[in-house]
């Protein structure tokens, strides 16, 4: 995770494992392959839901290992709520695409924090139940 201070990789072995479960919407759990390696990754990650996208906040910035996998794959799977969705098409967006996608208390937040790596936004599909 270049870019990313230690304490971030320390929460990322305890987040992972909570994530993406039904009771803690705002976080999700991101599936991406390394780029050059082709090891597979999990990442915990905040997300935005719309009916058709994910929007993903980069607090460490545009050139972090995960979000550069994701957009040399062209996207990655994320399992948020319990269920898995196929994700695709990352483009950086600004934050008006995140306010767009939030709303009540996480609106405000989004308002005032300057985030400064801007966004992550996937278009997305719920994978076939197996």
């Amino acid at each position: 995770m270049a870019g990313a201070p230690a304490a971030a990789k320390q929460f990322n072995k305890v987040a992972v494992h909570l994530a993406g479960r039904r009771f803690l919407p705002v976080w999700a759990v991101l599936h991406h392959r390394g780029r050059s390696t082709g090891k597979e990754y999990a990442t915990p990650v905040t997300v935005l839901a719309t009916p058709t996208t994910f929007v993903i906040g980069l607090p460490w910035g545009r050139r972090t290992d995960w979000v550069r996998n994701v957009r040399a794959a062209g996207g990655c799977t994320i399992r948020w709520k319990g269920r898995d969705y196929d994700c695709s098409a990352p483009t950086f967006v600004g934050k008006d695409v995140a306010l767009a996608a939030a709303s009540g208390r996480v609106r405000r937040i989004i308002e005032r924090r300057d985030m400064s790596g801007g966004y992550l936004q996937l278009a997305r599909r719920a994978t076939a139940e197996a």
